[in-house]
């Protein structure tokens, strides 16, 4: 959606998305092809009226060098592209993968490439696909460490999380001459991950930053969250480490973050390529850090009326 003014953001159901623990018996994939799994996730079993609004098809397109959106209007997924197979972030809700894998194809790539599947966050809507993804294409999915506990419970339809790698703050992860690097930016989850990568495009090098998330979701906890006691220093850190990486291409994890639908029509219509906004990213970072303190702020005079 565009963005006009102020950053927004989508307010996210929590206690759906961060948990998604599904009461359907589990699917015996034993012999199946994976053609027949793929349809199989396409059936609207259990589904949220969430994930069916949040996967309508996006047109794909390319963002700069080897790096595509395959997301929906929603949720945003990246495609990576490499010599040695692709690199695919967020895998979203388990009924958004076929509008994923619609868009590599019309891409001209095969869905079976992807050999690497990263994420965002701990939260459905970013990170239920997962396995899914694997049973599809194989591919090692990785994770970072401080947001595992919350996807072993992510099981729709019984089937276990895969994790292949277990992600650290700093940690790499390199295919066919493409390196991406995990930052721990938590908060929104305690793992929460924001990805940074170069992309090469029309003779210059580009530094992409791909947000995790610093939204406070309604419902957040700031103050006293027994949880998550250092939620508010996570934040507080997170906007420290998002200000000192160098960003020329501002992406995040979902779409209305660096307002894609208004630069993906000026890209449509030959415009200069808009998705190059060092100037946006700074805005989204002030504007979630000043939605944060406010918030916080309103915690604090709730928990301490007489201050």
């Amino acid at each position: 959606m565009p963005v006009t003014g102020k950053i927004e953001y989508v307010p996210r159901p929590l206690a759906h998305l961060a948990e998604n623990v599904y009461s359907f018996p589990i699917m015996n994939t034993r012999g199946v092809s994976a053609a027949c799994i793929f349809a199989a996730a396409t059936l609207s079993y259990g589904q949220s009226p969430t994930a069916v609004e949040w996967s309508k098809p996006f047109p794909p397109y390319k963002i700069a060098g080897n790096l595509y959106y395959v997301g929906s209007e929603q949720l945003a997924s990246y495609l990576v592209v490499t010599p040695q197979g692709n690199i695919l972030i967020n895998s979203d809700f388990e009924q958004t993968v076929p509008v994923i894998r619609a868009s590599v194809e019309k891409l001209g790539f095969r869905f079976s490439d992807i050999k690497i599947l990263l994420g965002s966050h701990a939260h459905g809507d970013h990170m239920e696909g997962d396995a899914l993804v694997k049973e599809l294409t194989g591919a090692r999915v990785m994770a970072m460490e401080q947001d595992v506990p919350a996807l072993r419970k992510m099981t729709p339809g019984g089937k276990p999380h895969p994790i292949d790698r277990i992600l650290h703050d700093g940690d790499e992860v390199t295919l066919g001459g493409t390196t991406l690097v995990a930052h721990l930016t938590p908060g929104h989850t305690k793992g929460c991950t924001t990805w940074t990568m170069k992309v090469q495009d029309g003779g210059k090098t580009y530094n992409v930053v791909i947000i995790g998330s610093l939204n406070v979701n309604p419902g957040f906890v700031l103050v006293g969250n027994k949880d998550y006691p250092r939620i508010a220093a996570d934040y507080e850190h997170s906007f420290e480490v998002l200000r000192a990486l160098p960003c020329d291409i501002f992406l995040g994890a979902h779409g209305n973050y660096y307002g894609m639908t208004a630069k993906y029509a000026k890209l449509r219509k030959g415009a200069a390529n808009p998705f190059i906004d060092p100037a946006g990213y700074r805005a989204y970072i002030d504007d979630r850090e000043q939605a944060f303190r406010k918030e916080l702020d309103a915690q604090k005079r709730k928990a301490n009326p007489s201050n």
